[in-house]
């Protein structure tokens, strides 16, 4: 029954991505540990994996409509999954299983993480419930492309990728309107595929270091790309800003519970 409820599970986070362009991503993790009942460690590359495909799948409508900026999600996309290799490779495996202990309460390696990702799971939650200034979309000014600053911002995103699993799309999108002076579409379809990139890249990070279940990966993932088909469509019924606003405040509720379930009721 729980493996039904997963995989209807992984249907709904691909069309959350097909309609809004991110945010389901946000949901594999706790899916994945909770309904599912692997590790943190494991569902972490689980969902670099499946993140990473279904990003590749949606991102071809984009480049079909040339929506992509390519020059610039290739100089934000390396630092980025250099970095989720990296912390895969190296720091994930380097964190110690108890991190600390403080009288009866011992901050493990599984509650670290999970932590972690709940904090990620707020800070994506604001970005989708805050209003926007304006409500018209217009295209920014042109700007001279900051080439530091993106690097920057593509090794940070990708580090935090690493870490809990998350496609980052919320941190990404912001970085390429701001820094890069990208329209919001392109912006979207830049990120897709700077996500498929840093998560598929850094999947293969943990290849060496975890025992796969390449049957599971590939069902789960499928339902997923489903799901982005059917949000895609749905995109013609349903307003997403709405609903990116709706599932802010669910992400929120989720990243509240992850802590209270980790800290208060463990």
């Amino acid at each position: 029954m729980t493996e039904i409820l997963g995989f209807a599970a992984a249907l709904v986070i691909g069309i959350s991505l097909g309609l809004i362009g991110g945010g389901g991503s946000i949901l594999t993790v706790p899916v994945l540990v909770y309904l599912l009942g692997f590790s943190p460690v494991i569902s972490t590359a689980y969902s670099l994996f499946i993140v990473g495909l279904t990003a590749l799948i949606g991102s071809f409508s984009y480049m079909k409509k040339k929506l992509i900026a390519w020059k610039t999600g290739v100089i934000f996309a390396i630092p980025s999954f250099t970095a989720v290799f990296l912390t895969r490779k190296f720091i994930v495996p380097a964190i110690p299983d108890i991190l600390f202990t403080f009288g009866d309460f011992e901050l493990t390696k599984d509650i670290f993480l999970m932590a972690l990702f709940a904090v990620i799971m707020l800070l994506a939650s604001y970005s989708m419930i805050k209003k926007k200034k304006t409500t018209t979309e217009e295209a920014p000014k042109e700007k001279k492309l900051n080439f530091a600053l993106v690097a920057v911002e593509g090794f940070v995103v990708g580090t935090l990728t690493g870490l809990v699993g998350a496609g980052g799309g919320f941190l990404i999108i912001p970085a390429l309107v701001v820094l890069a002076g990208l329209e919001m579409k392109t912006a979207v379809g830049t990120s897709l595929l700077i996500i498929a990139a840093k998560s598929l890249i850094g999947f293969l990070g943990d290849v060496s270091e975890q025992e796969i279940d390449w049957q599971f990966l590939f069902t789960f993932s499928g339902f997923s790309i489903v799901g982005v088909f059917v949000g895609s469509y749905l995109t013609n019924f349903i307003s997403g800003s709405k609903l990116k606003t709706g599932f802010g405040w669910f992400v929120l509720l989720m990243g509240i519970w992850i802590l209270a379930k980790e800290f208060l009721l463990s």
